[in-house]
Order: structure tokens, then sequence, then C-alpha cells
């Protein structure tokens, strides 16, 4: 299934997704945006007019996915093709394992407007999926990630050129990215005890996607992770402040979707299950924005849930109703579906991915088959 809106960058069917221990963070200035003076002054003059007429927003810090790293795999043929799978960026001058493996971040992560040369089930192929599972003890997923902001996001992502900024990027830096800022969100797909997936309809004074259906979702925030370090002012949000404690950003990474669900749908944190990282969506209405989909269980059914939801949350205002979406429906959706056009860009990445991943079906390894894992 192809949707010009949404592609997959990477999923994680091989282990049925990922748990915290499976990935680790790299953070780096490397990983940073890069810029010029053409573009600061442009992103300035943005910023500027949007705070004029929306004087409540707020400049927050971001992650930016720059590029992942998999382990590799046991049984992967050692083909040209296979080994450009592993990584999907080939730019690193410190390693040479990094410096002859093809052009994945072209054929995967730079799908702008037209989505039509991969579909999201593709992605198998390019990333590196064996036949049989393998086991692996250490981490699996490294996510090379520096520091951007909702300000350059606007002026650079959300702007309206997009294609100009791709186009500088490749001639300059070799990379049609480099000057976006792709800030990394997250989402889940939310599954309670009576197996129905929950899903918000977003109100119309969002910024995006206003009256559609969505999954809850949002970012990590570096200040969050600053804030653990005891680094409290905003001040001292940077890479040096974090870079030597990578383990606090995967906790941020895991935490911040609970926190988002608690935060918008009124669910308490108790009551969820371990996130599980099914893998990152591209979200190709702002150029490409990676999210970090997960897959989370809810020990509460549909209707203690919708309860909890009508007292409101701390992000009450950002929706105005729940729906639940049977999780046979879901793992049938596709674009056919009339609900499919009332899903905004991250809950149809989430949907891929959840359809690719299947993290509550558990791999039976008597070579018996599947067996599907019941909500407790």
């Amino acid at each position: 299934m192809m949707d010009p809106e949404v592609s997959v960058l990477l999923h994680c069917a091989h282990w049925r997704g990922l748990l915290e221990y499976q990935v680790q963070v790299e953070l780096s200035e490397r990983f940073n945006r890069q810029t010029d003076v053409a573009l600061e002054r442009h992103i300035d003059e943005l910023w500027t007019k949007r705070v004029s007429k929306e004087p409540w927003l707020f400049n927050g810090a971001k992650f930016r996915l720059h590029s992942f790293c998999l382990a590799p795999l046991q049984n992967l043929p050692s083909t040209p093709s296979s080994r450009s799978t592993i990584l999907h960026h080939t730019e690193d001058p410190d390693n040479q394992r990094w410096e002859d493996l093809g052009d994945i971040r072209n054929r995967c992560i730079n799908q702008p407007e037209n989505t039509e040369g991969a579909s999201p089930h593709d992605c198998r192929e390019l990333n590196g999926i064996a036949d049989e599972p393998s086991l692996h003890s250490g981490p699996i997923l490294t996510l090379r990630l520096g520091l951007t902001c909702y300000k350059d996001y606007l002026g650079t992502n959300w702007s309206g050129g997009v294609a100009e900024l791709r186009q500088r990027g490749e001639a300059k830096f070799r990379d049609p990215l480099a000057l976006l800022a792709q800030p990394l969100g997250v989402g889940a797909v939310l599954c309670t005890s009576d197996g129905q997936v929950v899903m918000i309809r977003r109100s119309q004074r969002v910024a995006e996607a206003g009256g559609l259906l969505d999954i809850p979702g949002g970012h990590p925030e570096p200040k969050a992770v600053c804030e653990r370090l005891g680094q409290i002012l905003c001040a001292q949000i940077s890479v040096a402040t974090m870079e030597t404690e990578p383990e606090a950003i995967v906790s941020e990474l895991f935490f911040s979707v609970c926190a988002e669900i608690r935060d918008e749908v009124n669910i308490p944190l108790s009551s969820l299950g371990p996130p599980i990282l099914m893998g990152i969506a591209l979200n190709h209405t702002s150029a490409g924005r990676p999210s970090a989909e997960f897959y989370v269980s809810c020990c509460l059914s549909s209707d203690e849930v919708r309860k909890l939801y009508s007292k409101g949350g701390v992000e009450a205002s950002e929706s105005t109703e729940v729906i639940f979406v049977s999780r046979t429906e879901v793992l049938q959706l596709d674009k056919s579906s009339p609900l499919w056009s009332e899903l905004c860009p991250s809950a149809k990445g989430a949907v891929l991915l959840y359809q690719t991943v299947k993290p509550d079906v558990a791999s039976d390894r008597s070579g018996q088959g599947d067996a599907e894992l019941t909500p407790t």
C-alpha cells in the first residue's frame, strides 16, 4: 500500500519490535542541521511573522534524527545490496564501515513529494531483514541524533521552500536533508485489554491536521533529559550537556511516548505496558519529518479508557473525542477503507508499522507458527 503522505523509513519486524535495552543513541553536534546566513535570516523572518500572529508559540528544543545504524544480522547475505541496508547515511569519516553502504538514504529517507518508488513493506528488504530471527545480546539499533528546535522546523520542513532547501543541501553537503530540521517525534499504537486501538480526533485549533484522527504522540524533550541530569535552565540545553549520558536520551525517548498517552488520553502510567519500538515513519506533508512509532499495551478496557478520557488530561484541549478501532480492523486498513482518509499522516505511518511489525504477535520458536499475545 502506497500513500503519498507517508512512508516507512525503518521497521523492526525482524524482532517484533525493540525494547528500550535494545536501542542506543549517539548524540553529537555533527548530526545538527547545516545552515548558512541566508537560511538563518529566512528562519528568523518566518518565526517573527508567526509569533506576531500566535504569540503563545514556544521555541522548544527537539532532537534531530540524522541517521541510524542496525547491528549486523546473522546469515545476512554479503552482497552489495544487503550491505547497503544496514545504515541509511553513508558519510562518516571516522568509520570506514560507513563509506561503502550504498544509497539507502536516497532510496528510503529521501522520498519527498512522490513515494511511489518503495512501499512501506518494501522497506523490509531495504532494512536488511533476514529470514530467521537472530538473538542479540547488546543494542540492536543506534539512533544518531543532533539538536534542533521548533523555530527551525517551521523555517525549514514546514516552509514553502523545501524543494530549494533540498537542492541546496545536496549541492553543498551531498545530503538533501542537511538544511532541514528533521525533529524526531514519537507516537503510540495504544491497545486496550479488549483489543481496541485508541485514537483521538485532533482539535481544529492545533497547528497541523486539525479534525483528523491521530494516535497519542508528541516529541521526546531535550529539556526533560537536562532536568534529569541536574541542568534545569533552558540555556543549558546543549549537546555537551547530554552527549556523555546517552542512556538518559534513550529513556526519554521511551518514556515520552507513555507521557503523551497519559497527558492526551488521561491514562495513568501504571496502566501501560513497556513501549515497543516498531520503527520510524516519515511524514511527507512536512518534508519527511521522522517519527518513532511504538506499540503500547494497556491493562484497561475501552470503556475504562473512555471514562478516563472524558475527565480530561493535561493536554485535553488538543483533541475533541476518543475513538476505538478494533485491532482486527486496524490490521486490515488500507487506502480503500473509509477510515483511512480520516487518519492524519502520523497515524497512517503508525498503522503501516503496526501491520508490518505485529508486535503483539509472538514468534513461535518451535516452528509451528505465530502465537497471538492476549492482553492482560
